[in-house]
């Protein structure tokens, strides 16, 4: 009777996830960033114009951050991450036929307001800098980090087929990317877990077909597998070697979860095996009486290199909440397994790091809005490490954040 009585609930729910169908329109303007999407019920920091037939969004968030973290293997830095985006949306087709066509753009100075091809984030790896693995480091992003086309036709009552491709853009591989999901808005870090669970959304050659029919969408892509090189302002083109799928679920607008997996071919530079990625999610969101939305995220990310090595897990779970309309309270925990802290060893460390932080927004101009903030890092590490990292690690960031908003 029990097991009745959830199934019957269950269903309910999923029921209620038939309200939530896009338009062409609404879908292309609820995606995060490539073709992933963050619960629709987030109201997404954006600017529209409409010029002619055309609509016109723009968003961009940047950080000025000083870091200062725990030795022996601790540094401290001030640099800056940011990014901004534009798109132009337009209408093909007429009648039933009618679809939406977008182009996008994103970029970020990064490789000029994070020197030395780096900033320090204690137990970080992935990519490289002067031809050496990073460790202990987060590498800056590219300066163009998307460039790409979608179309997006309804081909029935409740079905669109959507079509994406980018010469720099984001495959179906994973959960939104952490610079552009809703419950890390307010964390100028990268995440310990984000070569495990989001690091293709800068990738290149990528081409994805989807169909969403309803609340549920299935997506498959071709792209190049390797990460970016160390020269942050060219884009690294690239053969279609490598290739995803995702099923994603939107059962209300405050839901989205997602189970993706795929083949990535030799994705790092100094490491000649190719990796099979499989990532799980599920994200919440939730607007306030402030008008600002609780966010919430929960993440799962696999990594199996071939050759025989160890398979190695991430987990997070983050969060962002509108104490006020003006004041956010920021967590994430993490757990995940790190082979690649000390060179030529591949023994895994299960690592927990442990982020909690504040934000008070200080005035909106217009549709400028500007904060300032900082949050705490505490590291539960194993005792083989301890030697190496000290007892007890830790890192604080102080941070100003200037994003474009509706005004």
């Amino acid at each position: 009777m029990k097991s009745r009585v959830l199934l019957a609930a269950v269903f309910a729910v999923l029921l209620r996830g038939q309200d939530q169908e896009l338009s062409p329109a609404m879908y292309l303007m609820s995606l995060g960033s490539g073709t992933s999407l963050n619960p629709l019920a987030w109201p997404m920091p954006m600017i529209m114009q409409r010029k002619g037939q055309w609509t016109l969004m723009y968003m961009g968030q940047a950080f000025l951050v000083e870091t200062q973290q725990s030795h022996p293997r601790g540094r401290d830095k001030l640099y800056s991450t940011n990014w901004g985006m534009a798109s132009a949306q337009h209408s093909v087709g007429h009648g039933r036929w009618e679809g939406k066509v977008m182009f996008d753009a994103m970029l970020s100075l990064e490789p000029a307001t994070v020197t030395n091809r780096s900033y320090p984030l204690l137990f970080q790896t992935g990519e490289t800098a002067y031809g050496r693995p990073l460790i202990d480091a987060q590498h800056p992003h590219d300066f163009v980090m998307a460039l790409g086309a979608h179309y997006v036709l309804p081909v029935r009552e409740h079905t669109l087929v959507n079509l994406y491709y980018a010469i720099v853009g984001d495959p179906a591989l994973g959960p939104v990317a952490f610079p552009h999901r809703a419950s890390a808005s307010e964390l100028p870090q990268a995440p310990l877990g984000h070569h495990w669970e989001d690091s293709t959304h800068i990738a290149y050659n990528v081409a994805t077909v989807g169909v969403k029919y309803r609340w549920v969408q299935l997506e498959a892509s071709g792209f190049h597998g390797a990460e970016p090189n160390e020269n942050r302002w060219n884009i690294d083109w690239g053969g279609m070697d490598s290739y995803s799928a995702r099923l994603s679920v939107l059962p209300t607008k405050n839901w989205i979860a997602q189970v993706s997996a795929g083949r990535l071919t030799q994705p790092e530079a100094t490491e000649n095996v190719d990796v099979v990625r499989t990532t799980a999610s599920v994200e919440y969101t939730q607007v306030r009486s402030s008008g600002e939305a609780w966010s919430s995220s929960f993440i799962w990310g696999r990594n199996h290199k071939t050759g025989g090595r160890l398979d190695t897990n991430a987990w997070l779970l983050e969060t962002v909440f509108p104490a006020t309309g003006k004041d956010f309270l920021t967590g994430r925990f993490e757990v995940t397994d790190k082979d690649e802290l000390f060179p030529n060893q591949h023994d895994a460390f299960r690592v927990k790091a442990f982020t909690g932080g504040y934000t008070r927004d200080l005035s909106t101009k217009s549709n400028l809005e500007t904060g300032i903030g900082a949050n705490v890092t505490g590291y539960a590490i194993p005792a083989a490490i301890r030697p190496v990292y000290g007892d007890h690690p830790w890192g604080v960031s102080v941070y100003l954040r200037v994003r474009l908003k509706r005004s």
